[in-house]
This record gives C-alpha cells, sequence and structure tokens, in this order.
C-alpha cells in the first residue's frame, strides 16, 4: 500500500469533478439554512451523520472487494432524490474516468462496462481506492470527509466565508469524522459475509428535498 496515493485520491485537485457540486450548501444557503460557520458547522455535522455515514460504508465495501453491481443498486435504494441520483451517477462517471487514467485496473475497466452513463460515486471512490492499492478504512475516509469538505468549500464562494473560518469548522468535525469512519469500515466487514442490507441506511430528508428544489432552479452556481 502507498499511502501517498491516498494523497492524491483525497486531493481537491484531483479531476473527479467534485468541485462542481456543493453538496447540498447552496440549496441550504438559499433556505438561510446556512449563513455563517456555525450554521455550516452544523451542516456539515448532519450531513457527516447521514450522507457520508453511507458514502463511507458504500467505499469501503467497494474496496473490500464486495460486487459493485449489488452496491450501486444499495446506492440507489439509499437516495431517494432522483436529482441526487443523477448527481452522485455523473460524479461517479466523471471519478471513473480520472482513477482509470491513474490507476489502471481491470476492476475499473468492467465496471465502466456495467455502467456506461455512471455508477454511484461512493462505488466508484472504493474501487478507485481498490485499484491504488488502498484499503477499506482509507476509501471511508475520502469519503466522509468529502461529504463535508465540498459543503465547507462552497460556503467560502456562496457566502464570501472567510476561508479561515471554513477550515476551521472542518477541523472541529476531525473526531466526529473518526467515528463515522469506524462505522462505515465495521458495517463494511460485515456485509462481506451478511449482504449490503448490513451497510448504513442513514437518511437526511432535508438534504434530499433541497435537492430537489435545487434541481429545478434556472440559475444556480453548483450542479449540486
Amino acid at each position: 500500500m502507498s499511502r501517498a496515493a491516498l494523497l492524491v485520491l483525497a486531493d481537491g485537485r484531483f479531476p473527479a469533478g467534485g468541485h462542481a457540486h456543493s453538496g447540498g450548501a447552496e440549496a441550504a444557503v438559499k433556505a438561510g439554512r446556512i449563513s455563517g460557520a456555525a450554521s455550516l458547522g452544523e451542516f456539515c455535522r448532519g450531513r457527516l451523520h447521514t450522507a457520508g455515514l453511507v458514502a463511507a460504508g458504500l467505499a469501503a465495501a467497494a474496496a473490500l472487494g464486495i460486487d459493485p453491481v449489488a452496491l450501486d443498486r444499495a446506492a440507489d435504494a439509499r437516495t431517494p432524490s432522483p436529482a441526487l441520483r443523477v448527481a452522485a451517477r455523473k460524479l461517479g462517471r466523471q471519478l471513473l474516468r480520472a482513477a482509470r487514467a491513474t490507476w489502471p485496473s481491470a476492476e475499473l475497466d468492467a465496471l465502466g462496462r456495467e455502467f456506461p452513463k455512471g455508477a454511484h460515486q461512493p462505488v466508484v471512490l472504493g474501487l478507485a481506492a481498490r485499484a491504488a492499492g488502498l484499503g477499506p478504512v482509507d476509501a471511508a475516509y475520502c469519503a466522509a470527509y468529502e461529504n463535508v469538505s465540498g459543503p465547507a468549500s462552497a460556503t467560502v464562494r456562496l457566502l464570501s466565508l472567510d476561508p479561515f473560518d471554513a477550515t476551521r469548522v472542518l477541523a472541529r468535525l476531525a473526531p466526529e469524522v473518526d467515528r463515522v469512519v469506524d462505522r462505515a469500515v465495521e458495517a463494511a466487514r460485515q456485509a462481506v459475509d451478511g449482504g449490503v442490507d448490513a451497510l448504513p441506511a442513514a437518511s437526511a430528508p432535508l438534504l434530499e428535498i433541497g435537492a430537489e428544489a435545487h434541481a429545478g432552479w434556472h440559475v444556480r452556481l453548483f450542479a449540486s
């Protein structure tokens, strides 16, 4: 295992398309649920323990070698919003392109053939980690962290929030990211024998509702 590969995969400059998505922050800002650093922290905490936990579990399971088709179905079942499913597959398609160019892999090639329009992003992330020689813990950390770092970065643009304040939000969430990763990896290990129903299925209704509203906007800064 090359731990440096984790830095490449988790780097915000990795060309996986995440910069174009706010993780629900744009809709939350318009609705008044994010107005500054304190409310950003609460938004990111809620996202971490719901969507972040689910994504981390799926990514860890894919890194463990669980059938990606079954995982993609599990991701669909855990994503009620059609808009979020579309966004997840777009991100998955872009991530797959970047991962195949960076860490050529027969498993990534097979995933591309199975899902020509894109698999769910956390599933692709887990297989990308696997192709890079990383393990389920690494994949879960990538998934959990990007679920909070994306909204934090987006809010800097949306509200002209001080980047130092946004970074402080992420730093204060670090212990909770650790706990979410532990839960996600444990669930993924159980899913190896117990099936995908063992994976987390936490829900975040406001994220789903916000995504549907956001998809209908004529003018928006982010794709989701």
